[in-house]
Formats: C-alpha cells, structure tokens, sequence
C-alpha cells in the first residue's frame, strides 16, 4: 500500500505580505482598542468621578463595577458621537471607498481626536508634557506630536475628575462630622457614625436627585 506524502512549506500566499501585514496591524489595533477608549476619550473622567459618587455615598459595592463601567462606555460614547461621527465621514468610509489611502485615513482620523483632547487639556500639563519631551517649542497646536498630547490629556482629565469628586464628598463629610459629634455628644462612641450617616447620605442623595446632578455636570463639562 503506498502512503501519501505530505509536504508542508512557507510560500507566499495570495494576499502576498501587504495583506498580512493589514491583518497584523488589524490584530493589534483591536486589541489596543480598550487602551485607546481610556486615553483618548471622555471615559477616565466619568469611571472616576462615578467612583468617587459611589465611595462619598459609603457604599463600596452599590452601584455594582459592572454598572459604573457600562454607564461610564454609554456616557463615553454619547459625548464622543460628534467626533467619531467625524471619523467615520472623514476617514473611514472614504477608505472603505478606495478614495483615500490607509496612511490619509489614519491621519485625517486623528484631527478630530486632536481637537476634542486640545479643548479638555490645561495649558500647565501641555507645557510640562512638550518640556518632557525635548521637543523645539511648538507655535500652533498642529506642531505638538499626538504622544505628547495624549498623556496631557490624561492629566488634565484625572485633576478635573478629582476637583469633580473633592465637591461630591463635601456634602457627605459634613453628615458624617455631624452624626459624629451627635454621637459623641450623646456618649455612644461605640455605635459606629457610618451606620448612622448612611440612611442620611442616600436620604440626601436621593432628595437632590444625585446621579441626575453628577451626569450632569459631567456632559456639561465636556462642552
């Protein structure tokens, strides 16, 4: 009985190395696409702020973190609707109709980043970035490379979602310093104040429609 030979080898297959690169490159930008969503996005500032709600209130597993996340990509993706609607008419459908190459359409999609990330960063972290860098000093915006903007960006948006946050503990703190002293006062040092203060917060928090007030300070923000 003969028995078949198998013969494996490396050839070059049909799509040559220009499609294997394109699906590289494919590979790659998916899988740096959650990366991409937290630095170049509205999505680090509304993930803290939303957590800094969640620990003032003093309940650490209320919203659950799979509910402040899905809340947090929804907001994300209304506030950046303009600007990803701009990459899909500037950028992406005129690749997909082989009127632009890869190389346009990578460069026309990152104006509209550009532009959203320049109206959000201070001035101080941009300036503290482009030192950093070494690079000539820049004279337009068009002149800062877009890996000296996007860590900038990122600064600016953790110290506002920090100031956001300092302003919705205030209100708590002074619950808990109240009950506290009452506490003191009627000589039960050892009821702890957060069991007291809890109704109180969510009474508050509930009374002043909280998540209305932090969702819209949020969207406020951002324009």
């Amino acid at each position: 009985m003969n028995i078949p030979s198998i013969q494996i080898g490396v050839g070059q297959g049909s799509g040559g190395l220009g499609g294997a690169v394109q699906i590289l490159l494919l590979i790659t930008l998916i899988s740096l696409a959650p990366s991409l969503v937290i630095m170049l996005t509205s999505f680090t500032r509304i993930i803290v702020v939303l957590g800094f709600t969640r620990s003032a209130i003093g309940i650490p597993q209320t919203p659950p973190n799979q509910v402040l996340t899905g809340l947090a990509l929804f907001l994300t993706f209304f506030v950046m609707s303009p600007t990803l609607l701009q990459i899909n008419n500037d950028a992406l459908q005129p690749l997909l109709a082989n009127k632009i190459t890869q190389q346009q359409a990578l460069t026309q999609a990152q104006e509209p980043i550009r532009a959203f990330m320049f109206k959000q960063v201070r001035q101080s972290d941009l300036a503290l970035m482009v030192y950093a860098s070494h690079a000539p000093q820049p004279r337009t915006q068009a002149d800062i490379p877009t890996m000296v903007l996007i860590p900038a960006f990122i600064l600016s948006e953790l110290h506002t979602a920090f100031q956001i946050g300092f302003m919705i503990f205030l209100p708590f703190l002074v619950i808990d310093i109240v009950v506290s002293s009452a506490l003191m006062a009627m000589g039960m040092m050892m009821l702890p104040p957060t069991t007291i203060s809890l109704p109180f917060k969510l009474l508050l928090f509930v009374m002043v429609d909280g998540w209305h007030l932090v969702v819209q300070s949020l969207l406020l923000g951002f324009h």
